[in-house]
């Protein structure tokens, strides 16, 4: 009955113009002297007829059309509508499908952020749980360990940075500045502020990069980047006295960035798979540290910059990390007015 109403209102206009077509019809016969009226309700009948049998004949031919959008949908696949016969319909069904498809790589799209973030947030909060508990016990000695202290705050403030920088990767376009920096200046930046770490752990980096090498990228995520590569070089450097090398080469394709440590390395099983989310691989239990997010947020923020990420490693003799800018060349620094 609903597919009846629903036919019916459709068509209402439709009734109204065939009756004044009809009564026009027999207003012109009227003026020009016909006075018949038989004629006249012969002619309405059957224009009522005509336009019954045709309304008829349409109605059962888009039976299952109406009969499928009257009914209460139970699920978004109900939205793709069958057997449809009008080339509008059929246009329209087409149309429908195309959105249910966007609509469902929309929700995928969001329930596997959702998901990587819940179980970010889990595991990071499940880690943060050894600092807090050092801390506490380094706490009820009578003689307060401030180095020790500092290095689980140190672990603390590492944590929190992933958390945020991978809650700013939902925005990172707004949150992106690109400008000419000085590579080496950037590098010694970066080996300063990881100062720390690297007599912790009795290791030496050797930075071998020319003074008038230049890059185009964003200051904020690229330290990121360098940061994570220089953390997980030194992380997974057991031995001390090793170096950490960092060297930079114009080729014809861009300017080459490679961080070589002379650690654990990486095996060859695991090299394809370092850079998804949550993966840590032998070497992360080794640690008993690794969140698994560290580079998969660096190869992200890599392929929104531009910058191609390839990461070589050969297991007992260490792993290098390269970065490809492409926009690198070598030419006077700019000054920082120029930066801005």
């Amino acid at each position: 009955m609903k597919a009846v109403l629903l036919f019916a209102r459709e068509h209402i206009s439709f009734v109204v113009f065939q009756l004044g077509l009809v009564l026009f019809i027999l207003l012109l016969y009227w003026l020009d002297g016909f006075r018949n009226p038989n004629t006249a309700i012969y002619s309405v009948v059957m224009s009522m007829l005509l336009t019954a049998g045709y309304l008829s004949g349409k109605f059962i031919m888009r039976r299952s059309f109406y009969a499928a959008i009257a009914k209460k949908p139970e699920k978004m696949e109900d939205a793709l509508i069958r057997h449809v016969l009008t080339p509008e319909h059929r246009q329209t069904t087409e149309f429908t499908r195309q959105l249910y498809r966007l609509y469902q790589h929309e929700v995928q799209t969001l329930y596997t952020v959702q998901h990587r973030h819940l179980h970010f947030m889990n595991q990071w909060v499940h880690q943060m749980k050894t600092p807090i508990s050092v801390i506490n016990l380094l706490l009820q000695e009578d003689e307060v360990d401030k180095k020790s202290i500092g290095q689980e705050v140190e672990r603390i403030r590492t944590g929190l940075e992933i958390v945020l920088v991978n809650a700013r990767l939902e925005t990172f376009e707004e949150d992106m500045q690109i400008e000419r920096l000085p590579l080496k200046v950037l590098l010694q930046e970066v080996l300063t502020e990881n100062k720390r770490l690297f007599i912790t752990n009795g290791l030496f980096p050797v930075l071998d990069v020319d003074e008038q090498l230049t890059v185009a990228t964003d200051r904020k995520w690229i330290k990121f980047m360098l940061n994570q590569f220089i953390t997980n070089a030194v992380k997974y450097t057991f031995e001390k006295g090793k170096k950490i090398h960092v060297t930079a080469i114009q080729k014809v394709e861009g300017l080459l960035l490679e961080i070589t440590d002379e650690g654990i390395g990486i095996p060859a099983s695991d090299l394809h798979r370092v850079t998804k989310a949550f993966f840590t691989g032998e070497n992360g239990r080794l640690s008993g540290e690794s969140t698994g997010m560290g580079l998969y947020i660096a190869s992200e923020v890599c392929g929104r910059l531009g910058h191609e990420l390839t990461i070589s490693s050969k297991q007992g003799e260490g792993t290098t990390v390269s970065l490809l800018f492409k926009d690198g060349e070598a030419g006077e620094q700019p000054s920082e007015e120029t930066n801005r």
